[in-house]
């Protein structure tokens, strides 16, 4: 009887000490619930892609701003040539500065400079715009994420540029680099020639070409299905660098300030969706 009474009252101080309105079971599902809300806006943010024409128009719109503003940067020839002298210096301090022979060992290969200058002018926007593509149609959710990475990565490039202007060294001064387009009247390339004033000349940190080529080679490494179509991506970015070296289109810091770039525009990417683009869902809901 009187271990009864206790176990009574007990339950009933419990019961008398818990929040007149709650419900275990009620708050199980609340947080169920909100837990639910999260992971559907989260999927709501990476399931979607936008349809084909907006696309297009952003895709343009966005190169055509960074263009823009790349080209309006202002070209301050001498403090990029000042800024040029203390890269190579640095280099020299590391050890690395092999530009310049790497440079002249490829001019002396004619078919070999030909075919690295046309692939400098051509396949940076090419394989750039056909792995968007590739993504916008066999990858659709994760094609956003994916995307997002490129812009912030060319974002931030522009503060690079104008913060830091950067003669390459095939403008810098003395004749230790040769200019590889100019020497060959290379067609296509705005870096030389008579569309040299189309281009600033003096935004080669960082470089872009390694930028947009790395995110290109993992981006087709990490979602490919045919092994030799994932070695040619990865192969892609350590192909473009020899390329901008040996055309005396940048430095190898130049590569380095690319792909610093490049890892804001992946952190940008996992703040915004809370995952590696390359983690999120293959499929997408109906165009948004």
């Amino acid at each position: 009887m009187g271990a009864s009474t206790t176990r009574t009252g007990r339950a009933d101080r419990t019961a008398a000490e818990r929040p007149e309105n709650a419900n275990p079971a009620a708050d199980g599902t609340e947080a169920a619930g909100e837990s639910d809300r999260a992971d559907g806006a989260q999927r709501s943010r990476a399931a979607r892609r936008p349809t084909i024409w907006f696309e297009i128009v952003l895709v343009a719109v966005f190169y055509a701003v960074y263009s823009a503003i790349r080209n309006a940067v202002p070209e301050q020839r001498i403090q990029a040539l000042n800024n040029a002298d203390w890269v190579w210096e640095t280099e020299r301090l590391l050890g690395i500065a092999v530009e310049d022979s790497i440079n002249h060992a490829a001019e002396s290969v004619t078919w070999l400079i030909l075919t690295m200058n046309y692939y400098y002018a051509t396949l940076h926007f090419v394989v750039t715009i056909v792995v968007l593509v590739w993504l916008y149609a066999a990858h659709p959710g994760r094609y956003a994420a994916t995307r997002l990475v490129v812009f912030a990565t060319t974002a931030i490039a522009l503060l690079g540029y104008y913060i830091f202007p950067l003669a390459p060294p095939r403008l810098m001064r003395g004749d230790a680099f040769i200019d590889t387009v100019q020497v060959h009247q290379t067609w296509g390339s705005m870096a030389s020639g008579n569309l040299a004033d189309m281009s600033n000349q003096y935004a080669a940190m960082p470089s872009m070409h390694i930028g947009w080529s790395v995110w290109c080679g993992i981006t087709i490494a990490a979602l490919a299905k045919p092994l030799w179509v994932r070695l040619l991506g990865a192969l892609y970015p350590v192909v473009t660098l020899i390329v901008i070296v040996c055309t005396a289109n940048h430095f190898w810091l130049d590569a380095v300030g690319g792909v610093i770039c490049l890892g804001f525009g992946f952190a940008l990417s996992y703040g915004w969706y809370g995952r590696v683009a390359y983690r999120l869902p293959r499929l997408a809901a109906a165009p948004a």
